[in-house]
């Protein structure tokens, strides 16, 4: 067996290992045969299980990753001339390969956003000539949660945007990658923030948060005539979005071992990144006292720390440490801590960046 040296970093939760519950789960549920497809016992508890987590209306569709899961779910909100509305720092924009165009061929309309966040009035901007055969029209409103700039939406920001959503006659639909670190954040239970403030689809990420490869397409109210037809098109959708897995009691499973319980291993996991990344920002914040080159202009609200570095500092910290520059014009990077980072991967970043300024 070829041994690799262990090591952790700060460019993504994804360069996270599997939670021990996860793979115990994915053993436990390995014996004998069971039917294909989703067909199996293993999904249909996962299902009793999302109508606990989203509310008794709620259908869940398990896919492979999060990419597959936001090309899904906007697949079925669509009609085949309609667009969606994101910020440009939206991960299905600036992030999935152009999958939302490629694979859905989904026409994305973008607004800038310097916080990651949608709001009412910037909805409004791209609501217009509805009925002008030339232009795609609106049908979807995307939002993340938390952003891609690390930020947090309140319930009463969320309550707003759906509000402007639907009153433009717009489905919303939530890229939830990172949904149990805003859960946590925030201290509200999943249906709090998503089905209960109008959220009508939401990509449920559990990959982040300690998962081997799963991730769900959650359909809020599967009762209305809008939701069955959402609910309807998913399996299909899925299927052909290549996101249908054969053996699904493995990913169902790996859904159930963190979601189980109100969510008790992907609330903790997501507590220990948040906790994690607040001590990250806050020696940085100390540092910058210090040091007026370094700079941190946006406050740490879940999981994620943007400071902005001069460029031969992030140089001589990314000999040791990975993390991504996120912005090269402003010398910005961005550094993520996982579920399973440690006090000392942080205070060893610290430490490197006090080394790194003299």
């Amino acid at each position: 067996m070829t041994k690799t040296s262990v090591w952790r970093g700060f460019a993504s939760d994804n360069y996270a290992g599997v939670d021990t519950e996860v793979i115990k789960r994915m053993v436990l549920v390995n014996q004998g045969h069971e039917v294909a497809y989703g067909d199996d016992t293993v999904t249909a508890e996962f299902n009793k299980l999302v109508k606990q987590l989203f509310g008794s209306k709620a259908v869940g569709f398990p896919v492979f990753n999060g990419t597959g899961a936001n090309v899904v779910a906007l697949q079925a909100g669509l009609k085949r001339w309609e667009a969606v509305i994101c910020v440009e720092s939206a991960h299905i924009h600036a992030d999935e390969g152009g999958a939302p165009e490629k694979m859905g061929g989904i026409k994305l309309w973008t607004v800038p956003s310097p916080n990651g966040k949608l709001t009412p009035e910037l909805i409004d901007t791209q609501v217009f000539d509805m009925g002008f055969v030339h232009r795609a029209q609106p049908g979807i409103v995307s939002i993340t949660q938390t952003t891609e700039m690390g930020t947090l939406y309140t319930a009463k920001e969320i309550k707003a945007v759906a509000d402007r959503a639907h009153k433009h006659g717009l489905l919303i639909h939530m890229d939830g990658a990172r949904l149990s670190n805003a859960a946590a954040a925030l201290g509200l239970s999943f249906k709090q923030f998503t089905t209960d403030l109008g959220i009508d689809l939401v990509s449920l990420g559990a990959t982040k948060i300690g998962a081997l490869a799963a991730e769900a397409v959650i359909v809020t109210d599967a009762k209305s005539a809008r939701g069955k037809e959402l609910a309807n098109a998913m399996p299909f959708l899925r299927k052909t979005s290549m996101q249908l897995p054969s053996k699904m009691r493995f990913v169902s499973a790996q859904l159930l071992a963190l979601f189980e319980n109100d969510a008790r291993v992907a609330l903790a996991n997501a507590r220990h990144a948040n906790a994690m990344a607040k001590r990250l920002y806050e020696g940085v914040l100390q540092i910058s006292r210090k040091h007026k080159e370094v700079k941190v202009p946006n406050p740490t609200e879940a999981n994620a720390v943007f400071p902005i570095l001069p460029a031969k500092v992030t140089a001589k910290l990314q000999k040791d440490y990975r993390f991504y520059v996120w912005n090269q014009a402003t010398g910005q990077v961005r550094w993520m801590c996982a579920w399973d980072t440690t006090t000392s991967d942080v205070d060893g970043l610290l430490e490197a960046l006090k080394k790194a300024l003299k």
